[in-house]
């Protein structure tokens, strides 16, 4: 089964997303899946904002205050806690993710965009790493290892950026308006973290067709 997942890495809901899908093949331990994921940026013209909080950043964005801003930022730190994922805003360092993306086709190539895509996330919601240092990608891509001279390479050039422009295109193409998108077998689609039970349903839909 191809699964094709549309995400961003700033997204709180692709980590949700991504857990929930997984949580959900496991019920179903025979079945050959392939997970490929595709580029979407959110915001594509957002810059590093020194000093400022993710707090402070989706208030200003948002129009709202910044109690609303935390209150908002709590109840995804409360969903992503119930399938086990620890997001911590405070240290989050707010990056555009286009470089990220890049790499994430890198480690397609070789079989790892799966590994990548979950250190990145992790980077961001949990470590409050900064996925727009280009170091701080290096080091992701090699323990997902990707070769050290290829991820330099790509770093310091604008290797697989059309790559990502398609992905991104391709996803205005099929109408997504938002992260996560969750296309199967390119019959059935998911839009958001929907619970775990949607993907089971969706899965055993397409198994039984």
């Amino acid at each position: 089964m191809k699964i094709e997942v549309w995400s961003d890495i700033m997204c709180p809901f692709c980590y949700i997303g991504k857990r929930h899908l997984e949580i959900a093949l496991k019920q179903f331990p025979d079945l050959e899946v392939e997970v490929i994921w595709k580029s979407f940026q959110l915001d594509p013209t957002i810059t590093p904002q020194p000093g400022k909080d993710v707090y402070s950043y989706l208030a200003e964005r948002k129009g709202m205050s910044l109690d609303e801003s935390k209150i908002m930022h709590q109840n995804v730190v409360d969903r992503a806690a119930e399938i086990g994922l620890i997001y911590n805003y405070d240290k989050a360092i707010i990056a555009n993710s286009f470089n990220a993306h890049r790499l994430l086709h890198l480690a397609k190539k070789t079989g790892r965009g799966n590994l990548l895509k979950e250190k990145l996330l992790a980077a961001y919601f949990t470590d409050g790493k900064d996925f727009g240092d280009a170091q701080t990608l290096a080091e992701l891509g090699k323990k997902s290892g990707l070769d050290l001279l290829e991820i330099q390479t790509v770093l310091q050039s604008d290797q697989f950026s059309k790559e990502v422009e398609t992905d991104i295109q391709e996803a205005q193409d099929i109408g997504v308006r938002g992260v996560p998108f969750f296309v199967f077998e390119r019959k059935y689609a998911i839009s958001g973290a929907q619970p775990i039970e949607t993907f089971v349903e969706t899965i055993t839909t397409i198994i039984n067709s």
